[in-house]
């Protein structure tokens, strides 16, 4: 029943509708009778009336019910069945590439580079609604985040939860986004004119011949480049999420680090594919952006959206209204012409189109992740995991949802899709999603270093290690926890030698292990992780200062 009603609690409601709505009618009646009964006696009353006048209206009653109780499962929001949309647009391909690294937090735009780079991509959006726009984020590499589509709600998402974090790897570098945009709109179909834009503050250490041997390409490809830069030439020190913005990044030598805008290498770029540059210091970018693009060619698209168990509300509300206007009829003994009938009889029903009129955008608007919950529940990953993405896409950003996405992904063994929703799921607001979606994403990199060897295993391990470290600090007797984090700790390497007993599923009791793990075990542990981990950043500070070239940043 919760599957089929979005509000099941409003049945009730509705049944008690359409007995208030009947009773009313019969109580109505009563009272008529009694006032009737002052003027003279029943069979006087009985000559004078019309025949049957006095008779209970029975079929008035029940038309009057049927209506109320029909509006009221109306509200409750049925749904089932699925079904297609087709939305037509107007526009152009867009790849918007964003740069996400540490310098992007500096705060010399207010609030910072990152959030003002976000206001304009949603003006850039408001602007041009029919435009197919791919996202990518990048820092020392890129990492695609949508491919094309015209989805807002898909793109609002990884624009909300975008920080230095997506992208993982230090630095700044422009060569990546641009090879991977051109890569992607020489991919798109439909004939539309193409563009790519880079929004960046512009302090990137890159080869400056393989940048502008990619601007140079993309101008061979008709694709329309348009570089927009962020901050301020006097710069500003860069604050650390770790610690709240407390602290501020500093470079081997312990000195703060003052990042500045640097539009050199953004001019050279635009001016190299014969595109626009637009400064830091401009205004109103994301309307620049779309005033540099608006002399290209759009084609009309026709997008089809399928939609699983659509509302059906409109389906009750009209059979209600159909009883209302018989009922108004009725009353009058039909003999009434339509005119008179339409005239005379709004005021029976006007009350009940206005109110569908109102409730209707309210009541088909209410995207909903039910039918993914109980699909998960089920154990059927697959459907799961389609209607997740559809409730993300249609509007849904609670928290649980993109929690319950990377898990249904994990579940069906899909790893790198997995880590990357369970990732942006450490970053919510809500602490207890925060932990679960750390677990299943140790969980996952433990699954990937389980099955690889050579160095890939070793990276995956040691990021499953940091993540169950970070959960036995929060909650030093966690077995589950425990569990894999030994698992992790003590994985053959190498891709060879005996299997290893597979690593505990989320929510799921540990399999017994080789004796309960004490606190003082645990506490054991993770000062010999700590151990490892205070050398293995030793080891890497020692090879970054051998081996990184002057002027080389890692924000």
């Amino acid at each position: 029943m919760i599957g089929l009603f979005d509000h099941p609690w409003m049945l009730l409601g509705a049944l008690l509708a359409g007995a208030a709505a009947a009773g009313s009618v019969l109580a109505g009646h009563a009272r008529r009778r009694v006032r009737l009964a002052r003027f003279g006696a029943p069979e006087a009353l009985a000559r004078l009336a019309p025949q049957g006048a006095d008779a209970p209206p029975r079929w008035r009653a029940a038309r009057l019910g049927a209506a109320a109780l029909l509006i009221g499962v109306g509200i409750a929001g049925p749904r089932w069945g699925a079904s297609e949309l087709i939305v037509e647009s107007e526009g152009i391909d867009v790849v918007i590439a964003l740069d996400v690294s540490l310098s992007m937090l500096a705060e010399d735009e207010r609030p910072s580079r990152l959030e003002r780079m976000k206001q304009e991509v949603r003006r850039l959006r408001a602007s041009a609604p029919g435009d197919r726009v791919s996202l990518i984020a990048f820092a020392g590499r890129s990492y695609l985040l949508t491919p094309l589509t015209s989805d807002d709600g898909a793109l609002e998402l990884f624009l909300e939860n975008l920080d230095p974090s997506v992208v993982g790897q230090p630095g700044s570098s422009l060569a990546p986004p641009l090879r991977q945009g051109l890569d992607v709109l020489a991919a798109a179909p439909g004939g539309a004119d193409r563009a790519l834009v880079v929004m960046s503050d512009g302090e990137a250490f890159d080869d400056r011949e393989e940048v502008i041997t990619l601007a140079e390409q993309a101008k061979a490809d008709d694709v329309h480049l348009v570089t927009v830069g962020f901050g301020t030439a006097g710069g500003a020190p860069i604050p650390l999420p770790a610690t709240g913005g407390a602290e501020v990044k500093r470079d081997t030598e312990g000195k703060i680090v003052i990042t500045r805008y640097d539009e050199e290498l953004l001019r050279a770029v635009a001016t190299a594919a014969d595109g626009v540059f637009i400064p830091a210091g401009m205004t109103d970018k994301g309307n620049r952006v779309r005033r540099a693009l608006a002399d290209l060619e759009s084609v009309r698209r026709a997008e089809r959206l399928r939609q699983a168990r659509p509302p059906r509300f409109a389906l009750f509300v009209f059979a209600a209204i159909l009883l209302l206007l018989v009922d108004a009829w009725r009353v009058d003994g039909g003999r009434l012409p339509w005119r008179g009938l339409i005239e005379r009889r709004f005021r029976r029903v006007g009350p009940a189109l206005v109110a569908f009129l109102l409730a209707a955008p309210a009541l088909g608007a209410q995207p909903t992740a039910q039918d993914a919950i109980e699909h998960h529940r089920a154990g059927r990953i697959l459907p799961a995991i389609r209607d997740y993405r559809a409730a993300i896409a249609a509007g849904d950003r609670r928290s649980i949802v993109l929690f319950d996405l990377g898990t249904a992904l994990l579940a069906a063994d899909s790893l790198d899709a997995a880590i990357e929703a369970l990732a942006r799921a450490t970053y919510l607001p809500d602490a207890e999603v925060r932990r679960r979606a750390r677990y299943n994403l140790g969980l996952a990199y433990l699954k990937r270093g389980l099955r690889l060897d050579g160095e890939a295993q070793g990276t995956a391990l040691e990021q499953a290690r940091r993540e169950f470290r970070t959960l036995l600090l929060e909650r030093p007797g966690d077995k589950d926890v425990q569990w894999n984090y030994e698992l992790a700790l003590h994985a053959p390497t190498g891709g060879g030698g005996n299997s290893p007993p597979p690593p505990n599923r989320p929510n799921q009791p540990p399999p017994p292990p080789s004796g309960q793990m004490t606190r003082q075990q645990a506490e054991a542990l993770l000062e010999a992780a700590a151990r490892e981990e205070r050398e293995t950043q030793a080891r890497r500070q020692r090879g970054e200062r051998q081996t990184r070239a002057p002027g080389t940043k890692d924000w």
